[in-house]
């Protein structure tokens, strides 16, 4: 055998000996009844036409490879920004596993979700049994502050009501009557992560401001300002990264999920369940602030119009990434809390005017394929326009006919977006069809695009959620200058990587 217990080998060196090619070879002959070799390379090659992008985007029904992820993964994700609180998925515990691993894989960290197992009974009588037994041992075995809920397609197919079910558990002591259990409806087969995560931002809200002793009306200015930062596999240091600029601009906040500390704990000998977060009393107070904040529109769209019924100025933006994004965030800010930009901040911007300036033979011209979740989509072209690279395909899974016309107005806006072509609602099958017959530099987005890398040959740029092949991305920003920065120079390690690598005649010390 080409291992043993002294010799362990990896996978990857492991699979590449005589006998394991061999007995590949073997299982492909004999049990796969697939077509001959050459067959196969036929139809791919097909599959890169024109005639099959034809074909390819006239389909209706099927969906291959939707760059999106379903509700409660976003819900899951926003509760976990709360002072001590337990996410909790009404549902099978299969999906529970689903988010959780989604999650752990990407931050590298263990992500806090329990469910109540619903199985065939309660698919046909209903989970009220699970939902109080499942309350019960939560609190108690877990001992949360908070227990954030939220449901699958299980629960939502047969009509479970959670206010209903989660007053009941109270009646019959499974929580205290006072215990915060707030609630979304986040059924997985409408909207996506992003709506889910919206769901129960607005759902954490609507307890303390409506449900917790009743409707509360505003009070006194607290003189805060409420922030959102919307779904962001970035957040560790995105949020960071914004609380650093509202401390120097001395503005009084409140960071509405804050997942900066329970996705990023120390090795220091203590396991930390809950780590950080929003503090509920400032959740409860933050009905008083003098404005709240969307980062990303998409994430937040129920939540400020919920705000702005309380009377609040709300605005939101899209993922404030590159010099035009970072310029409309801090303008919001110092415009809704009367501070002043400082200095310090101001130099920030001029260094990544100054970077931009220095790069700029190697980005002008060059051409992007870029797809995520709708705000980063935005706002990732938008930077793009700002360094002369032409975002040629923008396509987002999760967006609509809004965001279309926005993406749209967005490159007529620019000569460099004069050749792009916006695209919403297609999958990545679709951007497949794309890149072969009309190729691009670089693709931006998430791990997902390995897979079009490895068919293209064009090189991937790992910027957006999930990131699951590489490590500890997401303790580097990507919103405000020094973001955009980090996001500059990974756009240019590939460009450079690419010259390299194309020829000796160009194999140049300096660049």
């Amino acid at each position: 055998m080409p291992q043993s217990a002294e010799n362990i080998k990896d996978h990857i060196s492991l699979f590449s000996e005589p006998e394991y090619k061999e007995l590949l070879a073997q299982k492909k002959a004999n049990y796969e009844c697939r077509p001959s070799d050459e067959k196969v390379n036929e139809q791919l090659e097909y599959s890169k036409s024109w005639e099959y992008r034809e074909k390819n985007f006239a389909r209706k029904q099927a969906v291959i490879n939707p760059h999106k992820a379903c509700q409660p993964l976003g819900a899951v994700f926003a509760a976990a920004g709360f002072e001590e609180t337990l996410p909790y998925v009404h549902g099978s515990q299969g999906c529970a596993a689903y988010f959780r691993s989604h999650l752990a894989r990407h931050f590298k960290e263990a992500s806090a979700c329990v469910s109540d197992s619903m199985t065939e009974d309660a698919a046909v009588f209903g989970g009220l049994n699970n939902l109080v037994e499942g309350l019960l041992n939560a609190k108690h075995l877990y001992k949360p502050k908070m227990i954030a809920v939220s449901t699958t397609c299980m629960a939502e197919v047969i009509g479970d009501d959670l206010s209903a079910f989660i007053a009941t558990a109270k009646e019959k002591e499974a929580v205290p009557t006072d215990f915060p259990v707030p609630f979304a409806h986040t059924p997985s087969f409408v909207g996506s992560h992003v709506v889910g995560y919206d769901n129960m931002i607005k759902g954490i809200f609507n307890y303390f401001w409506d449900r917790e002793k009743g409707e509360v009306k505003p009070g006194k200015s607290n003189g805060k300002i409420n922030i959102i930062p919307g779904f962001d596999g970035y957040a560790v240091a995105n949020n960071r990264e914004l609380k650093r600029y509202l401390d120097t601009m001395g503005v009084d906040y409140t960071l509405v999920g804050d997942v900066s500390e329970v996705f990023d704990t120390p090795t220091d000998g203590t396991f930390r369940m809950y780590d950080g977060g929003t503090k509920l009393d400032d959740v409860r107070d933050a009905i008083n602030a003098k404005a709240t904040i969307g980062l990303q529109h998409y994430c937040s769209d129920k939540t400020l119009e919920y705000v702005a019924s309380k009377g609040q100025a709300t605005a939101s933006l899209n993922y404030p990434m590159g010099v035009s994004g970072t310029d409309a965030m801090l303008m919001k800010i110092s415009e809704l809390s009367g501070k002043a930009i400082p200095e310090a901040i101001e130099k920030e911007r001029g260094r990544l005017v100054d970077a931009i300036a220095d790069s700029q033979g190697w980005t002008h011209g060059k051409k992007a394929a870029v797809f995520g979740d709708p705000d980063f989509v935005l706002s990732m072209a938008s930077f793009l326009l700002e360094l002369g690279i032409e975002p040629t395909h923008c396509l987002c899974t999760n967006a609509g006919k809004e965001w279309e016309a926005q993406m749209k107005a967005l490159l007529a806006a620019s000569p460099f977006g004069a050749d792009c072509q916006v695209w919403a609602g297609k999958d990545l099958w679709h951007l497949r069809s794309l890149l072969f017959t009309e190729p691009t530099d670089m693709i931006i987005g998430s791990s997902y695009g390995k897979y079009l890398e490895k068919d293209t040959g064009i090189p991937l740029i790992r910027l957006t959620f999930p990131v699951f092949d590489r490590h500890h991305h997401h303790r580097f920003p990507t919103m405000g200058y020094q973001g955009a920065l980090r996001t500059l120079v990974e756009i240019l390690d590939r460009i450079f990587e690419v010259a390299d690598a194309s020829s000796d005649i160009s194999y140049d010390l300096t660049r």
